[in-house]
């Protein structure tokens, strides 16, 4: 029975039109996050950098020359058990690496940058300290272009309205990777305790009206591309990086349950790309989609479509979450795949996706990969939580608790 069949209630294992090449459970730290980047190495090796979602490892170095045979060839730690590393990016042979504490006041807290030239020693070039009373540091972080680092962030001197809210859109300038320097910031109006604006309604599970993903494309520079969680997206005007202003404004919640997570335009097609984030177990939040918007006036954001997915009933009781999250994003740099037609998702325990937008009226899926559950796996169900398309139209998907990297191919 085909995966797209709207009758396929059968238990996992799924493979439709993606063929497995390997697996490796990166010597039993398999629990990653979403951070997945390619260097071409200066010797001629492929190495994909993978997050962490959670201590002990910071992050791990997995060289990817032979996708069937991937081989792990540095994995570093973290200075302790109360952080995480959840968010990564690569420009060149510069790492950039976000550190979150659990709790505010923590540290380390901030951004952290290695070079990897030599990929089996990575070595630190500078930290940027985001650590404060009010701050737990980054949780996620764009950096493609060797200049910039686009991020979600706290501050020292910044103090929400309300706890939930303490992470804003902070630009961070790279270019002496031995000196980062602020040069500039935004957050949605009443989310400061400074504002003189009137805080936003808490949506009833209260995600936060806080930064998520901080997406630029080198198409348009003076963009940013701004998920806000329970606040929406934001289209940015960052010409001028110290002031950023709003453009355009576009939230599905309410009635829906918030945390957008992800924005990317499709700028030959006028298009963009939206994705929710499955933050409950069983479905509860249910549905989490990736949605498409008319975007021909970025001032007037009109959704024309969803991503088809399975019914729910045959998904929210195998364990953990289902619903979308991480998508390919088209990351401007040579080792990405590049596309404004086909879609690869990641939904938890609905696994990886991909979908056909020709039509951007009825998007398709196309093929689906849906793995047993990996040994130690805490929800007892596989968790795919990022995905990263090389430029060989090569899948990286890794899993949120123990499957660590799988590497497919396509076979349409």
């Amino acid at each position: 029975m085909s995966a797209n069949n709207p009758l396929n209630k059968q238990p996992e294992p799924v493979s439709w039109n993606f063929k497995l090449l390997s697996q490796n459970d990166l010597g039993g730290f398999g629990g990653m996050g979403e951070g997945i980047a390619v260097q071409l190495a200066k010797d001629g090796r492929r190495i994909a950098w993978l997050a962490h979602e959670s201590a002990p490892k910071n992050f791990t170095g997995v060289d990817v020359s032979d996708p069937r045979n991937p081989k792990v060839v540095v994995q570093t730690e973290l200075p302790h058990q109360k952080m995480r590393s959840n968010s990564l990016d690569l420009s060149g042979d510069i790492l950039a690496v976000a550190y979150q504490t659990q709790k505010t006041g923590m540290q380390p807290a901030g951004l952290e940058l290695f070079d990897v030239s030599v990929p089996e020693k990575p070595r630190s070039l500078s930290f940027f300290d985001c650590s404060g009373p009010h701050s737990r540091g980054v949780h996620q972080l764009w950096f493609c272009d060797g200049e910039y680092v686009h991020m979600a962030s706290g501050a020292p001197d910044f103090n929400p309205s309300h706890p939930n809210d303490d992470q804003f859109y902070r630009c961070i300038d790279v270019r002496d990777p031995s000196k980062p320097k602020e040069v500039g910031r935004w957050w949605m109006p009443g989310t400061s305790a400074t504002d003189n604006v009137k805080p936003p309604a808490r949506h009833p599970l209260d995600k936060g009206y806080r930064a998520h993903n901080t997406n630029v494309y080198p198409q348009r520079p003076d963009r940013l591309y701004l998920c806000y969680i329970d606040g929406g997206m934001f289209v940015m005007d960052i010409k001028d990086k110290a002031n950023p202003k709003v453009i355009s404004h576009w939230t599905n919640s309410p009635p829906y349950t918030g945390f957008m997570h992800t924005a990317v335009p499709l700028f030959d097609r006028n298009l963009m790309l939206v994705t929710d984030e499955s933050t409950e177990d069983n479905a509860l939040d249910w549905p989490k989609l990736i949605w498409v918007l008319d975007a021909r006036d970025e001032q007037h954001l009109v959704p024309i479509s969803t991503c088809p997915l399975p019914p729910v009933d045959a998904y929210k009781d195998r364990g953990g979450r289902f619903g979308a999250h991480n998508i390919h994003e088209n990351v401007p740099v040579p080792s990405s795949f590049q596309s404004d037609q086909l879609i690869f998702g990641t939904f938890f325990n609905g696994g990886l996706r991909a979908y056909d937008i020709a039509n951007p009226y009825q998007p398709k899926e196309i093929a689906a990969f849906v793995p047993p559950a990996p040994n130690g796996s805490k929800v007892g169900s596989i968790q795919l939580n990022d995905v990263y398309v090389d430029e060989r139209q090569v899948v990286y998907t890794v899993d949120r608790f123990s499957g660590g990297l799988y590497m497919l191919e396509c076979d349409f």
